[in-house]
């Protein structure tokens, strides 16, 4: 077996009990995708649609698909069609765009609901201080299911400086889930990446997105 199947099979054998991994698959083939399935990945996340729709039809549905990218208004009906999970809502206005579109399928869409942990201005998310509000305001829509929240976290020099970030996120997200709000499962809390999965993991994600780590450096 290949290098991708090794190291999937590694990360896997030292993740904690309940811990799920996502391959971040940005740019990669269907064949390293495929590597990375028969080594036990179940999900795939994608930061563009149109990577998804070029080896989507190679792969289909064995896996669950996530769209951890920027969301545009006018590729939401097609992302509600394609994938399984939704990572990254974070306005009123793609919320709406999404609940229309799962109306139209007949669907309930999951999604997480991305946190700007660190407060950037430049970045998307919504603001710490903002995310209870924002979701009760969604969770009236009924063609989708808040189930949790991701977060980036800012750039840093060393892994271990995004930790308050993550712990702040994990804060966020017990009290979202002490307030049992209607139409809302705190299930998965998603951080961490190939570089900070392990921390991300030691301050409660139990969902981490592995890329370079999986498939080695982008070329």
């Amino acid at each position: 077996m290949g290098k991708i199947f090794e190291n999937v099979k590694r990360i896997l054998s030292e993740l904690p009990e309940g811990v799920e991994l996502e391959a971040a698959a940005k740019t990669r083939g269907a064949d390293e995708i495929k590597e990375a399935i028969d080594a036990g990945v179940r999900i795939v996340g994608e930061n563009y649609l149109q990577d998804a729709e070029k080896v989507f039809p190679y792969i289909g549905k064995i896996v669950r698909w996530h769209y951890i990218g920027r969301l545009q208004k006018r590729k939401v009906k097609k992302i509600v069609e394609m994938f399984d999970m939704i990572e990254t809502v974070d306005s009123v206005e793609i919320a709406e765009e999404i609940n229309k579109r799962a109306k139209q399928y007949g669907k309930i869409m999951p999604v997480l609901i991305e946190v700007n942990s660190g407060k950037e201005p430049q970045k998307s998310g919504i603001m710490p201080e903002e995310c209870v509000h924002f979701i009760r305001e969604i969770a009236e829509y009924e063609h989708i299911r808040v189930m949790g929240l991701m977060t980036m976290g800012p750039l840093v020099k060393s892994p271990e400086d995004i930790r308050p970030y993550f712990k702040l996120t994990k804060e966020i997200f017990d009290k979202i889930k002490e307030l049992s709000i209607g139409n809302v499962e705190m299930k998965y809390l998603s951080m961490g990446m190939s570089d900070s999965y392990k921390i991300a993991i030691q301050e409660g994600a139990n969902l981490v997105r592995i890329g370079t780590l999986i498939f080695g450096p982008r070329k």
